[in-house]
């Protein structure tokens, strides 16, 4: 496994070794002990999500507070999106920056959300099957986001907006400040 630290301290984008042949391939999609030393800290995840999202569905920004703060390991089974990570560290030179990058079914790249980070994404293609792992469990009381359109962060989304399918609770997250 191939993992490379973003700009945003503690956020990796991790690569698996494919084996192809003409039958298919093979790949480990995870391994706790190669996954702790790539990241270069031990971290134990209790609960396993998946989703389906049709194309033009945007799901986020979405992150869980106090306690029951998560971090993820994401990565998509079938299909493509575009995968958006807001820093929301308060004391982090890079408060308010985001990563954005495509993960697919081809290229088969993860990427780890540390704590304190807000995450969402795009579906790009006709839908998407997206798998993530959580170092701790959802708590309703906790869930809290921000607005995928936020004038502060300035994301700069794949697709027009006009064309997003958004929850009804989604469409009422607070901005940024």
């Amino acid at each position: 496994m191939k993992a490379t630290e973003t700009k945003l301290k503690g956020c990796f984008v991790l690569e698996p070794i494919i084996h192809e042949d003409e039958r298919g391939y093979f790949f480990e999609s995870y391994n706790h002990k190669d996954f702790c030393e790539a990241i270069g800290q031990e971290i134990t995840f209790v609960q396993d999500n998946i989703s389906l999202s049709k194309k033009g569905v945007l799901r986020g920004l979405h992150f869980q507070t106090g306690e029951h703060a998560q971090a993820k390991l994401v990565f998509v089974l079938k299909g493509r999106i575009q995968d958006v990570v807001v820093d929301l560290r308060k004391d982090s030179p890079t408060f308010g920056q985001y990563l954005s990058i495509e993960l697919n079914d081809v290229n088969k790249k993860q990427v780890f959300v540390p704590k304190g980070f807000a995450h969402g994404f795009l579906t790009l293609s006709e839908s998407a099957q997206v798998f993530y792992k959580c170092d701790n469990y959802y708590n309703k009381e906790s869930e809290d986001g921000i607005r995928y359109d936020d004038g502060v962060l300035d994301i700069k989304w794949r697709a027009n907006s006009k064309d997003f399918m958004l929850s009804e609770k989604d469409k009422e997250l607070p901005f940024l400040n």
